[in-house]
């Protein structure tokens, strides 16, 4: 009972964050695009976010344990209302701006709500490590059914409100309230080892050189994960001119997305017993 209470505190903190997330994708082009921007204008705030997300993310632990990861957790519902607030901006500075600080947000988002459960599941609660996946397993779940409601949501309210494709933003911003609200009156701090950044940026490349396998990984994941940014820059103006609604489009990509992993776990341990390479 006491690990159930305290995995439904973190589920109260963190989902409403991911909800947030997931809204700010579906129509992001269209808005730009509505704002009178060019395709290579588009791509250059696109390339802003991606960046800011790319060079945070290199010291962004060492961040989160020094500021604290409950503290990390609130700023990074602070930045992405703030960028939510400046997509409203027909100023493109002001949408770069935007931009560079929704990509610090998720940086934080993916590193110190995860960085906290640990640590308070491990340190303070003292749960059995063994745990700790039944928690990310719900998370992932969860994950997949606010992904595909959002680009319901988004389309829902881009439809019916005044304010077109920027409304889906302006709906993230309670959920981001919600959540920075929630873990500040309701989790408790914590701190992560006190490392220098060249120390720390050191011991990861080490790391990568010394395991061939790791490195491939590595490589892998970001060739993938390259394909997945280009597609998403490409796959609004490509279905826009033929009509489809672009938040019932999200929703199918989210709903294939789950599928494709749900498939996958049962293929590792149904009756095929596949193997990853």
């Amino acid at each position: 009972p006491a690990f159930r209470r305290f995995q439904r505190e973190f589920l109260l903190g963190y989902l409403p964050a991911l909800a947030a997330d997931w809204l700010q994708g579906p129509l992001l082009f269209q808005l730009l695009q509505s704002r009178g921007f060019l395709r290579s204008q588009i791509a250059a705030l696109y390339s802003c976010g991606f960046a800011s997300n790319v060079a945070f993310g290199l010291v962004s632990s060492i961040f989160v344990d020094r500021l604290g990861r409950k503290k990390s957790c609130v700023l990074s519902s602070g930045l992405c209302s703030v960028s939510c607030l400046l997509q409203l901006s027909q100023d493109f500075l002001a949408l770069a701006a935007g931009r560079v600080l929704a990509g610090l947000g998720t940086s934080l988002l993916f590193s110190a709500f995860e960085s906290w459960y640990i640590h308070e599941h491990l340190e303070r609660h003292d749960f059995p490590a063994e745990w700790i996946p039944n928690t990310f397993s719900r998370v992932a779940l969860w994950n997949s059914g606010l992904a595909v409601a959002a680009g319901l949501v988004a389309e829902l309210v881009a439809e019916g409100v005044a304010l077109g494709p920027v409304a889906p933003f302006l709906v993230a911003i309670p959920f981001l309230a919600l959540s920075g609200i929630f873990a500040g009156k309701n989790w408790d701090e914590n701190y992560g080892k006190s490392r220098s950044c060249s120390k720390a940026c050191g011991e990861g490349l080490r790391g990568l050189l010394s395991d061939p396998q790791a490195l491939l990984l590595g490589l892998v994941q970001a060739l993938v994960e390259s394909i997945l940014l280009i597609f998403a820059f490409l796959w609004t103006p490509v279905l826009e001119p033929h009509g489809i609604p672009l938040g019932i489009a999200f929703s199918g990509f989210m709903a294939a997305s789950a599928a494709g992993s749900a498939l996958f776990r049962r293929g590792i341990t149904g009756r095929l017993r596949l193997q990853p390479l």
